[in-house]
Formats: C-alpha cells, sequence, structure tokens
C-alpha cells in the first residue's frame, strides 16, 4: 500500500512538475511578446513625436498625413497618456519628457463644459501624470475638470448628458461610452473626501444599467432621455450598424465602464454586468477567430466586414482586470482571452512595421463606419489601450 502511494505521489509531482514547466513556458513567450510590442511602440512614437503640429494632439494617420484635434477633442488626451504609460513601461526618459511638453495644451479644458468626454481628455492625460509624478498642481487641475463634468448632470435623468447644450429642453442624450469617464469623478471623491463626485457616477451608472442594455446584454449606443421627466424617449445608434446592432466600440465601452465600477464600489451588480457583457462578446457566433471584432457585431458584409482594432485593444484591458475579480475558470478564460486578443494586435496584421502608419502603432480601427469617417486607419486610443492591456497583462504574469 505504501509503495503504491509513493508511486500516485510521484506521478501527482511529475505531472505538476511538467503543468508548472509548460505554464513557465508559455509565460516567458508572453513577456517576451509584450517586451517586443512595447519597444516597437516606443520606436514608433518617437517618429509620431516629431510630426505632432503645436497646440495640437495626435487623432489619425490618413492619405500621408497626420490627423491632430484641437485640445477640446475628445481624443485629445490619449496622446501624452500613451506616452506617460510608455515611459512607465520602459523608463524611457524622452517620452516623459515630450509629455510634459504636449500635456500644457490640455490646462483650458479642466473648466470646458460643451460635452461630456473630460474624462477621456483630461483623466487619461493628467490622471495618469497624476498617478506617475503626483503634484497638487495636477490634482487641481482634475478636480476642476471633474466639477465641470458634473455641470451635465441632470438630477432628474441622474446621467451626465453626453451631447447638446446643458439646457436643451427637448432631448438629453446619453452614450454608452459616458461610463469611461466616471473613473476621474470616483478619483475625485477620494481625493478631496467629498462624496458628490462618487454619488453622481454611482447614479449614472445606475441609470446606464437600468436602461441601456438588451435581454442578450449588448447595449444601445444612444438613449435619449425627456429632461423635464428622465423618461425614455428613444433607443439608437449614432455610430452602428443598426439602431438594434451590437457596435463593436460600445460593448467594449460598457465592459470596461461596469468592471472600473465594480473595482470602485464593490457593487455587485456592477460585476455581474460586466460578466455579462464578456460573455455576450466572447459568446458572440461573429467574434473572429482572432478575437479582433468586426466594427459591429452584426455588420451586413461579415465576414468581409472591417475589423476593429481600438475595440479589441479595450476588451483585452478590460478582461485582464476582470479576471482579477474572479475565480477558476472563468477568471481563466478572461485571462485566456485577453492573452489571445493582444497576441493577434501584436502581430504584423494589426501592428504597424516601424517606420510605417505615422508613426501610430496599431492599425485597422474604425471610428465612424456608418457616416464614412476614419474607417481602417490606426486611431490614436487604440494605442492607448494596446499600451495599457499589455502593461496589464506583464503585471499579471508578473505577480
Amino acid at each position: 500500500m505504501k509503495i503504491t502511494y509513493l508511486i500516485i505521489g510521484f506521478a501527482i509531482i511529475a505531472i505538476t512538475g511538467c503543468s508548472s514547466s509548460r505554464n513557465t513556458a508559455v509565460q516567458k513567450d508572453q513577456l517576451g511578446l509584450i517586451d517586443k510590442a512595447l519597444s516597437n511602440a516606443v520606436s514608433q512614437y518617437k517618429i509620431l513625436m516629431t510630426t505632432v503640429p503645436e497646440g495640437r494632439m495626435p487623432h489619425s494617420y490618413q492619405n500621408n498625413k497626420i490627423r491632430a484635434v484641437r485640445p477640446t477633442g475628445w481624443t485629445a488626451g490619449f496622446y501624452p497618456g500613451t506616452l506617460l504609460n510608455l515611459y512607465k513601461a520602459t523608463g524611457d526618459k524622452k517620452l516623459f519628457e515630450e509629455a510634459l511638453r504636449e500635456i500644457v495644451v490640455m490646462d483650458s479644458v479642466q473648466f470646458f463644459t460643451d460635452h461630456h468626454d473630460l474624462g477621456f481628455m483630461m483623466y487619461c492625460s493628467y490622471g495618469t501624470l497624476n498617478s506617475i509624478s503626483p503634484k497638487e498642481a495636477y490634482k487641481k487641475i482634475l478636480v476642476n475638470s471633474a466639477e465641470s463634468l458634473i455641470k451635465r448632470y441632470s438630477p432628474v435623468v441622474k446621467s451626465i448628458r453626453s451631447w447638446g447644450k446643458i439646457d436643451d429642453d427637448n432631448e438629453f442624450t446619453v452614450i454608452v461610452d459616458n461610463m469611461m469617464n466616471l473613473e476621474m469623478l470616483m478619483w475625485a471623491s477620494k481625493a478631496t473626501g467629498n462624496p458628490k463626485y462618487r454619488n453622481i457616477a454611482v447614479a449614472h451608472a445606475n441609470t446606464t444599467l437600468q436602461n441601456h442594455f438588451r435581454a442578450d446584454n449588448s447595449s444601445y449606443h444612444v438613449v435619449a432621455y425627456n429632461p423635464k421627466t428622465g423618461a425614455v424617449m428613444q433607443k439608437r445608434t449614432a455610430q452602428g450598424a443598426q439602431d438594434e446592432s451590437a457596435w463593436a466600440r460600445g460593448q467594449a465601452w460598457g465592459l470596461y465602464g461596469f468592471t472600473m465600477m465594480y473595482r470602485e464600489t464593490g457593487d455587485k451588480r456592477y460585476f455581474e454586468q460586466a460578466k455579462k457583457i464578456a460573455a455576450f462578446i466572447l459568446s458572440h457566433p461573429n467574434l473572429p477567430k482572432d478575437k479582433i471584432p468586426y466594427w459591429d457585431f452584426n455588420a451586413p458584409d461579415i465576414p468581409n466586414a472591417t475589423r476593429d482594432a481600438s475595440s479589441g485593444a479595450k476588451i483585452a484591458s478590460a478582461l485582464l482586470e476582470l479576471s482579477g475579480f474572479t475565480n477558476g475558470s472563468l477568471s481563466k478564460q478572461y485571462y485566456n482571452e485577453a492573452s489571445e486578443m493582444l497576441k493577434s494586435l501584436a502581430s504584423p496584421h494589426y501592428t504597424a512595421a516601424i517606420g510605417s502608419n505615422g508613426g501610430f502603432i496599431l492599425m485597422h480601427s474604425v471610428s465612424n463606419l456608418r457616416r464614412g469617417v476614419e474607417v481602417d486607419v490606426p486611431l490614436t486610443y487604440a494605442d492607448y489601450y494596446f499600451i495599457e492591456a499589455l502593461m496589464r497583462l506583464k503585471k499579471k504574469i508578473r505577480s
């Protein structure tokens, strides 16, 4: 009997040892892929640095020209944010110096109230900078930005107005993208000790949870409310294939936003919603084998529809965070799916060769195919979330 137990024991040790060796080999390969992708990204952004117009931020590259936006453009904060994350990941001081030089262009945006995207513009830029090099001046800018954002909040609708004038009495428009601006509000409450920012973020998330999702847990892009009563007037799309279709970037925003809100609040409703959105995405019959979504999960020309690398990057980043909140097979699934997405994005099919693509990292993203705007091009937010996802994966491997 003792001999039998010894044999079983040695067998278990041998199997465990082989499994451990395989896991170590996989992780070594993943780290190699990550380091190469980050190195390529640094090389690309050092090229991009030389072409940024004064007073503007790079947004895309089309027809052999950089397309740049004003500081009030919703994507303006991603360029300095990506530089800062690359600096954090690699220690290259030239990137940090460039970020400091460019980020001051964003200073006036802290008082901007014309649309809801201050979280993108200011938290992805100054929020990232403050996390690396905390200063009272940066904190003040971020708190002012949060204060500007909540001016668009309606206690009647219990949401932050995405588009349109603050005092528009005809329609109160909220898009699912707005979930991404709540992280700055959660930060502001912690930084100031004032719960009002958090309360507004929670109210907005709850209203989105109630009204933006279909029975299959896909999300509408736009919900229009009556500003006087808070009643839902219409559910539609602005950038998806149809009103009832699942616009890929919208699903990514929802997944990322509710995962973040669970991290910040511990509210299990947000956790459950994030898992439901993840299940919708990962089990969808139209998710390609390489895991990079078509621009819309219901695009009429699948399998010839254009891919959206930006959605893939955001989904991968969100799944990696969500995997840390789950256990067992579900955690492993999220981790593995995110790893596959990043492997695809880091391949030559999506990652541009050094010296090409105007200095942007990823190719094949879509801004607004419905209107024929920026289709199958590099986009600054694709790069931002790709780098963030790579850093998250690297941290998980090393933890």
